[in-house]
């Protein structure tokens, strides 16, 4: 999970995107506004509209979480505003990018590690807590599961193909993946996934729903992914639709 200066202006651009996605969509079951019908003063200033998109797009790269100091902030401000202004590189990128990169990546293994060390102190706490729901079974590496609705016939092997319908969240909530989202199930080996999704769904069956906590080491680890922060508990609710056996044909995983 690194990144580069590069990764940085991309995530930029990604996030200025984003503004109109966020700012049109729709809640579920929402209906579009409709077209005001007469003319009304604006709302908000074209400063403060531009100020707010700043904010976002600052917001959605991550910065807060560098611990940028406030002298540092004021040299990525002027770095911005000079490119905003046409101006060429201040220091010639060609020249100063191996040192930047350097920077960079040592900023990023401290940020990193910090961030470790927190979700690792919030799972411990998290995992303590649980274990006074009785309806949680904790196996002997550290995988939690709890069966919200009972599967009928066997259960999958680790070689099978299965169909389910899933969504994870961190610990704060947030939802980092989801086929209930996207609006489709999904097709996969139980050998293609993460530790804790192998072991997990062979405690249910076809047509059951289970909800797995995945401890660090059964998910991501150290390494994380895009919106999965290093040493982070998953936790999925997932229904299992169907289970291919190995030698069957499978549907193909979209």
């Amino acid at each position: 999970m690194k990144y580069s200066p590069k990764v940085l202006i991309l995530s930029l651009i990604a996030a200025s995107a984003a503004v109109a996605q966020d700012t049109k969509a729709n809640g579920p079951g929402q209906a579009a506004a409709p077209a005001p019908t007469v003319s009304l003063p604006p709302a908000f200033t074209e400063a403060q509209l531009l100020e707010e998109f700043g904010w976002y797009v600052g917001k959605k790269t991550g910065l807060a979480e560098w611990g940028f100091t406030q002298a540092e902030a004021d040299s990525i401000a002027k770095g911005v505003l000079a490119a905003l202004n046409g101006k060429d590189s201040p220091y010639q990128l060609q020249k100063v990018g191996p040192a930047m990169d350097e920077f960079i990546q040592k900023r990023q293994t401290a940020l990193l590690q910090t961030m470790r060390m927190k979700n690792l102190n919030e799972a411990s706490t998290f995992f303590a807590k649980l274990k006074g729901n009785k309806n949680v079974v904790e196996l002997p590496d550290g995988l939690r599961y709890e069966i919200l609705k009972p599967g009928d016939g066997t259960a999958p092997k680790p070689t099978d193909m299965v169909k389910v319908n899933y969504t994870g969240t961190l610990l704060n909530g947030s939802v980092f993946d989801s086929s209930v989202q996207r609006g489709q199930p999904m097709d996969i080996g139980l050998d293609k996934v993460i530790p804790g999704w192998t072991e997990g769904l062979q405690k249910t069956s076809k047509g059951g729903k289970i909800k797995l906590y995945v401890p660090p080491q059964l998910g991501y680890g150290d390494d994380g992914r895009p919106g999965i922060p290093p040493g982070s508990v998953l936790i999925f609710e997932i229904e299992l639709l169907d289970i291919n056996p190995a030698g069957a044909a499978a549907t193909p995983a979209k």
